[in-house]
């Protein structure tokens, strides 16, 4: 019997929306500021998957320019019913303060991988909108519902609302508040399951940080406030399990086998301490983002789904019996010699699509062309893709000429607007071009170098840069000649680029860590920069002095 270790898919990939079509698996995850839109991977062992080209590929299913980070999609759902898939997708518009002005979304496809229908619009009533698909023909969505007055808690419960079978819009005569959720609060992600003559809800409660929970109810009926909360211990937390491996379980979806075994599949987290710290207050820093981890479950005796090992989890899950082995990459390292027209799939842009207004790809090399600067949210030239691995290497070689300090491109560890780091090639009234480490704390930045930023001697046409990360920090690199590289004395905490402390100041803090390539020129002049070779190395999770990997196949976080 195999044994799935978790999380199954690394590096941010939340919000797991689980499906199975005859004997494949498919989970559509949250991609939020990110372009393309919503994140597909497929599996026929639920062990190793595979990632498919993303569904909002266009500005006409998906148009975020200008959107805060962290808005945009949040939970897609993925269903598949009468021959075709059905994604519902939300975008949303205002994340701070007290509204959370969105739109839901629906598109069908008769293949996963396209083409995907124009969208339909559903409605703004609240986020985590999913579909149901009722055995009498009749489809619900049903979603988490936005109460904007002060005086009133703003997660009123979960709604469901009828569509109308031949315009799949919705009726809202048909609205009704099915749950509440419990004393734990803030219910959201629900998913509607019939089985055995009950329709089961799960919901997720508690906020996605370590107090995260899935909770589930039950009813015969689709009527107002009829489901009754599951008895006993909650259906899977991490909130009394500090010292698991896997931490902030909950949000997530269902699926049973060919065979007719049970699992879920969740967000989760795998937060680190820096030493010293409390792995307890705070719980840790999760650079990774909110990754997807699944668990197996059964049905006792009443007819309740648990978790095999309990609410917990476990890091090894048993695989299942009908398991067909899916080929795919050991780890996630990528090699980019740009000599296609089209960016890799796991490259992502922030709200737009690559367009020649931002830049081309092919012949060996990257253009791309100066826009605003990092802090921007509507033009920005940038080219990322996820931290995948607590212990990785980054690498790409660059040509720019920069004529004024209001011109940079180079290399970006970044989270959203307000955190990011950048080593780039620029120009100061002293030297001309120069390399500099740049940071955004909490939206302050920080020149790391400044009167000692690096010359560029003026025979030099090219420069590479080198980010090294290692779990609790990272650094910088540069060479002029690609052999040789010098460390610059810049040790960066990798803690800022976290879920967890960006929440310290404000609300948004639902992605991950990026590593990538930008290019800003906010004089307006439109500076290009062309990167070659780029190179992401995966060292793995752990590793040891001499810097080779290493897996301690361990339940605890701690060992």
């Amino acid at each position: 019997m195999s044994l799935i270790q978790n999380p199954i898919l690394r590096g941010f990939n939340a919000d797991p929306s689980i499906i199975r079509v005859e004997d494949t698996y498919y989970i559509a995850s949250s991609t939020f500021e990110w372009f393309p839109g919503v994140r597909l991977h497929e599996s026929k062992d639920l062990q190793h998957w595979n990632l498919l080209p993303s569904p909002l590929s266009t500005t006409t299913l998906l148009d975020m320019k200008g959107n805060p980070s962290s808005g945009g999609i949040w939970a897609p759902d993925l269903s598949y019913a009468e021959g075709k898939f059905w994604l519902v997708y939300t975008d949303v518009k205002v994340t701070e303060g007290a509204f959370k002005d969105m739109t839901n979304y629906l598109s069908t496809a008769t293949d996963i991988r396209g083409p995907w229908t124009d969208p339909i619009k559903l409605n703004g009533v609240g986020f985590d909108a999913s579909l149901f698909h009722d055995d009498d023909g009749r489809k619900y969505i049903v979603q988490q519902t936005w109460d904007h007055r002060e005086y009133h808690h703003p997660f009123n419960g979960i709604t469901l609302t009828e569509l109308d079978i031949h315009t799949l819009k919705p009726m809202p005569e048909t609205a009704r508040t099915l749950y509440r959720g419990t004393a734990v609060a803030l219910v959201e992600g629900p998913h509607i399951y019939k089985l055995n003559g009950y329709y089961y809800l799960f919901a997720a409660q508690g906020g996605t940080v370590f107090t995260h929970q899935e909770v589930v109810a039950r009813s015969k009926t689709l009527d107002a406030n009829s489901f009754e909360t599951q008895p006993g211990e909650v259906f899977l937390t991490n909130v009394d399990t500090p010292d698991s491996y896997i931490q902030k379980q909950g949000h997530g979806a269902l699926v049973s086998t060919p065979k007719g075994e049970w699992y879920y599949a969740s967000l989760c987290a795998r937060p680190w301490n820096r030493a010293g710290e409390s792995a307890y207050a705070p719980r840790g820093w999760s650079t990774l983002g909110r990754e997807t981890s699944i668990q197996k479950v059964y049905w006792d005796e009443e007819g309740w789904p648990r978790v095999e090992g309990g609410h917990g989890g476990k890091t090894f899950v048993e695989g299942p019996v009908d398991t067909i082995h899916t080929e795919s990459a050991e780890d996630h390292s990528q090699h980019d010699e740009f000599d296609t027209p089209m960016l890799d799939l796991n490259w992502n842009t922030l709200r737009v699509p690559f367009t020649e207004k931002m830049g081309t790809t092919g012949d060996g090399k990257l253009t791309l062309i100066g826009q605003g600067s990092l802090a921007n949210t509507h033009d920005l030239s940038l080219i990322a893709r996820r931290w995948q691995a607590f212990y990785f290497d980054a690498q790409v070689k660059v040509k720019f000429n920069p004529f004024t300090y209001q011109q940079m491109a180079g290399l970006t560890n970044y989270y959203n607007d307000r955190h990011w780091s950048f080593v780039f090639i620029t120009w100061n009234e002293i030297n001309g071009s120069v390399i500099e480490i740049a940071e955004n704390n909490r939206g302050k930045y920080t020149s790391h170098l400044k009167d000692k930023a690096i010359n560029i001697p003026e025979d030099t046409e090219y420069v590479w840069f080198r980010t090294k990360v290692r779990k609790e920090t990272y650094t910088y690199e540069y060479s002029l000649d690609g052999t040789r590289f010098t460390e610059i004395p810049v040790t960066l905490d990798a803690a800022i680029l976290s879920d967890d402390y960006v929440l310290q100041s404000y609300g948004g803090f639902f992605t991950g860590a990026f590593v990538g390539l930008a290019v800003v020129d906010y004089s307006g002049y439109a500076a290009k920069a062309e990167f070659y070779h780029f190179d992401y190395h995966e060292l793995g999770d752990t590793l040891q002095a001499d810097d080779t990997y290493s897996w301690t196949a361990s339940e605890s976080r701690f060992d």
